[in-house]
């Protein structure tokens, strides 16, 4: 599920008497799932904000706790600092921000936009709302929010532009989250370029080689984790970097291979004289699956929120992953920013390694794709 939060926060008087606002949206409607609403006594703007986002963190939670997320806010502030970009500097809003971010970790995946104050009206009429309640003596309640609700929502809420950060030729701002993507080592089924998906296939001795000599090779870089894809070929590749780096091997889900299905050990000469039909259409279109597989669009879903799960768990950290190719060419793809059809022009070898920066303002940059010297 997708959900959007539209948080504000003011006070009169900075510091002065105070209170927040959040609305929780359908992503995709529009529809206004939850409203959240309250005054806060003497505090500043800032502190109001925060406390804003985090009654739409937990509204969202109560609502879908692995949905995607967009956090959209009119504080400039909030959404640098939360994103990363922007150091909290201020006692009274660490531990604000403390307490949003272990929020925002527990959805599968989530991004903080600024837009402007007029796009963000429902929330500041809440947080009005709020402060006018307290200066009456009472406590806001939804029915303060149904006289209005109707015109408010009459607006369409569009999705903000992309990013506009640079790229290319102009260096990226802030610190990223750096992906060292590792094939794994080869196994029975890679060496006779047979179709391998989920089932559990060991490494060959060639590929546990394989898998040691990438070791080696990142034995000069500092890791802050590893992460794995849960099969067997995978983690036994991690475990051979993760002796050498001194690093537990964590495990995700989201990062294993594409389920092959029916055509799980057969070559693609195979599969051709036994399913053409089901094999054209697969190449033709994404979202079909091989018989009793998953399609590359299913892959693509979970493998955007693997990454999106890791890129706020291992902020502006190092991480190793290690997993199969058509997980790591979607990362590649998704970073280019580039078509479905890429997956087919890209050669992934065995053990190989890639490298994405992600940072935080939306760009990433491929840094280094298919690299084996390491095998040589």
């Amino acid at each position: 599920m997708r959900l959007v939060i539209e948080a504000d926060g003011g006070s009169r008087g900075n510091p002065g008497p105070a209170g927040y606002g959040a609305v929780v949206r359908d992503a995709v409607s529009g529809e206004v799932l939850a409203e959240a609403a309250e005054s806060l006594g003497t505090v500043t703007n800032n502190v109001a904000e925060y406390r804003g986002l985090i009654a739409g963190l937990t509204k969202a939670a109560e609502i879908a706790p692995d949905a995607d997320v967009e956090a959209r806010m009119d504080s400039k502030l909030v959404v640098e600092q939360m994103s990363g970009r922007w150091r909290i500097k201020h006692p009274d809003m660490k531990p604000l921000a403390l307490e949003a971010r272990d929020l925002a970790s527990g959805f599968s995946s989530i991004r903080f936009t600024w837009i402007p104050r007029e796009r963000n009206k429902h929330a500041d009429r809440l947080a009005n709302e709020a402060m006018d309640a307290a200066a009456k003596g009472r406590t806001w309640s939804a029915s303060d929010s149904s006289a209005s609700l109707a015109a408010d929502d009459e607006e369409p809420h569009p999705a903000p532009a992309p990013s506009s950060s640079s790229t290319g030729w102009a260096a990226p701002s802030g610190v990223p989250t750096t992906t060292v993507l590792l094939r794994h080592g080869e196994t029975p089924l890679s060496a006779d370029k047979r179709f391998a998906g989920v089932g559990e296939i060991p490494l060959t001795e060639t590929g546990v080689m394989q898998a040691r000599a990438a070791a080696k090779a990142l034995a000069g870089r500092s890791f802050d984790a590893i992460v794995s894809s849960p099969l067997g070929r995978t983690r036994q590749t991690a475990q051979e970097v993760a002796d050498v780096l001194g690093l537990a091997v964590r495990t995700e889900d989201g990062l294993r291979e594409t389920d092959f299905g029916d055509w799980e050990g057969y070559s693609f000469a195979e599969v051709r004289e036994r399913w053409p039909a089901e094999l054209d259409a697969w190449l033709a279109d994404p979202s079909v699956a091989p018989p009793h597989g998953e399609s590359f669009t299913a892959t693509a879903r979970r493998v955007q929120t693997a990454r999106d799960k890791l890129l706020v768990r291992f902020r502006q950290q190092t991480i190793l992953v290690v997993s199969h190719v058509t997980p790591i060419k979607m990362l590649v793809r998704s970073a280019l920013e580039a078509p479905p059809s890429a997956l087919y022009r890209m050669y992934l070898e065995v053990s190989s390694i890639s490298e994405i920066d992600w940072y935080a303002d939306g760009p990433a940059v491929l840094k280094l794709f298919n690299d084996t010297h390491h095998l040589a």
